[in-house]
């Protein structure tokens, strides 16, 4: 298996890129195929640097570009170019810490979403329950129809079974409350289409769920338009961080405290680990016809290799394939293609 990395994207490239991506060569045992300023790369690679393939390109998108042109008007950037690779089948996944938008619009248009679905996502997956949560889409599309959130269902379902090992995942529809008749017409509508889907044993639905819901253990994938879940992201991330703030500030205040702390160590470490985003390491594209994924954009190398990881578990999965074979129960024939 053949990994193209976008070794000039991100804060930390190319040198955590490159050595999340040497890392991931000699664990995982997989190709890796840079694109990016080769003298650059390969300062980075040092004694190594015969080992590895890369392609030489002089531009580099930035977070400064805009994200809806970037890829075109950078034709030479190595996002633009690593997601031409991909393609042409030079290689089996995309890892890239570049911009979001400029990667999903560029996976878009260069290698194009999968044959009947609308919208491609952005899935995250949330520490939470066994296995942790998916949370579909988190901003890449703002304005959503039924049939792009019926979609997403489906995607996120197959993600869930095939990556994250749920058995029969179970879907539910981000809303303000658990009844069937809440949220506004967008909600009333998927909440038919998915309850008709798991009717007829196509998906696990188990109805309408409130934010508090998303971290219980009791949903593995939350379906949401991309302006409601990329708040509930944000927000998720930002209770994180103050929570994690406010109980070091707990075991600091007095030596008993402390003492407290020092036995409770291996503990707080694990979960801090868990909302570690390097443990993750990125966020894979739903809907692109091939495997692209979004590292985080500060990603230092061992971030990096978990995005790589993730890649490698994606391309093997077979879940492409999936979305592909049901593709037709997911669509709404009366609404006219896009």
């Amino acid at each position: 298996m053949k990994i193209i990395i976008d070794a000039m994207s991100g804060d930390n490239a190319p040198r955590e890129i490159v050595a999340g991506a040497v890392k991931a060569a000699d664990e995982l045992g997989v190709e890796i195929l840079f694109v990016g300023k080769e003298q650059e790369v390969k300062a980075c690679l040092g004694t190594r640097a015969s080992q590895f393939e890369i392609v030489h390109t002089e531009e580099i998108i930035t977070m400064e570009d805009d994200p809806s042109t970037a890829t075109r008007r950078k034709k030479d950037s190595s996002m633009a170019v690593a997601l031409k690779l991909l393609s042409e089948g030079k290689g089996d996944a995309v890892v890239s810490a570049g911009s979001t938008g400029a990667l999903l619009t560029g996976a878009t248009l260069t290698v194009g979403r999968i044959k009947g679905i609308r919208r491609a996502a952005l899935a995250p997956v949330l520490p939470a329950g066994e296995h942790g949560v998916m949370l579909i889409d988190c901003g890449a599309n703002v304005e959503c129809t039924a049939e792009y959130l019926l979609q997403f269902a489906f995607m996120g379902s197959y993600y869930a079974s095939k990556i994250m090992g749920c058995t029969n995942p179970r879907v539910g529809l981000l809303n303000i409350g658990t009844e069937d008749t809440k949220g506004g017409e967008l909600q009333h509508r998927t909440f038919a289409l998915l309850k008709e889907a798991n009717d007829k044993g196509r998906i696990n639905f188990i109805g309408n769920v409130e934010g508090t819901t998303v971290f219980s253990g009791d949903v593995d994938v939350v379906v949401s338009d991309g302006f409601t879940g990329n708040v509930l992201l944000k927000t998720t991330e930002g209770v994180i961080k103050f929570m994690m703030k406010s109980l070091k500030g707990v075991f600091y205040k007095s030596t008993k405290n402390k003492l407290a702390a020092a036995v409770l160590k291996n503990d707080l470490g694990a979960m801090k680990k868990s909302f570690d985003p390097n443990e993750v390491g990125g966020t894979a594209l739903i809907g692109i016809s091939k495997p692209v994924v979004k590292a985080h954009g500060s990603s230092k190398a061992p971030a990096f290799f978990s995005a790589i990881r993730q890649a490698v578990i994606f391309a093997r999965s077979g879940m492409i394939e999936d979305i592909k074979a049901n593709i037709d129960y997911m669509k709404i024939k009366a609404e006219k293609p896009e």
